[in-house]
């Protein structure tokens, strides 16, 4: 069709997703093998791969491992359930297969911004707590700052671009990484990063330090003591390093959410059990956890779910849960 190739693969041009999405604009027909590689892959594996694991009892039972990921992070395999997809509305109707036993609802909580809370919390930095403390809306509150205009004339825009900055700052996002994801030159992007870390200083130094740090020592540590080795930084191949590095900066973050949401199951657990309550824990997705309840437990499990999660740990930024009921895993989200 004489369209411009992206990236060379040993068998041609690339027909990754993301040279894909380049090429959309200029062809109709590839905003249609986007849309049928997607509803592809839901059907194998959602739709046709979930049906596979269905047990006797008419339940899917996931195996949940403590020690596979890295970062600490509970992983769920045969099948994973914890990928189950969010992003798009297409996906999302996936968990509209999910339903309690007869009698029952769903109730699922999740963190609000955890990393972020926790990367704030860390860095002891003034202004990004002020800003959580004030309940401000912290994209919002970003883009200000970094795009110079008042907080009431942030345009949707320049929010979502200051989103993207916010969780690409948690994992030590490069200036390329954020031109691709924002799809911006890499000198702006440079520009976003810059004006961000001249904001929040303190943000910048913490990272900094956890890079330093994890140089001399050769590992990482969560707020809670618990340790990552990252063998990478040592490594003679620079891409290696690089990956070591931002690993670094990422690990305290996402490892203290992922110890985080164990207290916090734990916490959740215990309540249930004294208060004498039918419901079970039958699900944790990283920062969001699913209990299968009496219908006439609901309102009690939501109470349990906002009061235990946020006061799993104490912080300068309050962490913040917030839990919703529903006839199906969907509707409860």
């Amino acid at each position: 069709m004489g369209l411009p190739g992206g990236k060379k693969t040993k068998t041609g041009y690339s027909t990754s997703a993301d040279v894909l999405e380049k090429l959309a604009p200029e062809q109709p027909v590839i905003r249609d093998i986007l849309e049928y590689r997607t509803l592809t892959k839901l059907k194998s594996t959602y739709a046709d791969g979930l049906s596979a694991y269905i047990k006797e009892d008419d339940r899917i039972h996931t195996n949940f491992n403590q020690t596979i990921t890295a970062t600490g992070r509970i992983s769920s395999t045969e099948p994973n359930l914890q990928n189950i997809p969010m992003r798009m509305e297409i996906g999302r109707k996936i968990r509209k297969v999910f339903i309690p036993k007869e009698g029952y609802v769903f109730v699922d909580a999740d963190y609000s911004q955890i990393e972020l809370r926790i990367l704030a919390s860390l860095a002891g930095d003034e202004e990004l707590i002020a800003a959580y403390r004030e309940n401000q809306d912290i994209h919002r509150s970003t883009a200000s700052k970094v795009f110079h205009v008042p907080f009431e004339e942030v345009t949707d825009l320049q929010r979502r671009n200051a989103k993207a900055v916010n969780f690409g700052i948690v994992y030590g996002i490069s200036s390329f990484g954020l031109s691709q994801d924002l799809s911006i030159s890499k000198k702006e992007a440079q520009h976003y990063i810059e004006d961000y870390f001249a904001m929040y200083p303190a943000v910048h130094d913490y990272l900094e330090a956890a890079k330093e740090n994890a140089k001399k020592t050769g590992y990482s540590v969560t707020a809670f003591g618990r340790r990552r080795p990252i063998p990478e930084l040592k490594n003679s191949n620079f891409m290696q390093r690089s990956f070591g590095e931002r690993v670094a900066m990422n690990a305290p973050i996402q490892g203290t959410a992922a110890d985080v949401i164990k207290m916090a199951m734990i916490r959740v657990y215990d309540r249930l059990l004294k208060e004498g309550l039918e419901a079970r824990m039958i699900l944790q997705i990283h920062d969001e956890l699913l209990i299968e309840a009496p219908e006439r437990e609901k309102e009690k499990v939501i109470e349990i779910l906002e009061e235990e999660m946020p006061g799993a740990a104490d912080f300068p930024v309050k962490l913040e849960a917030e839990a919703h009921w529903g006839m199906d895993w969907y509707e409860a989200k």
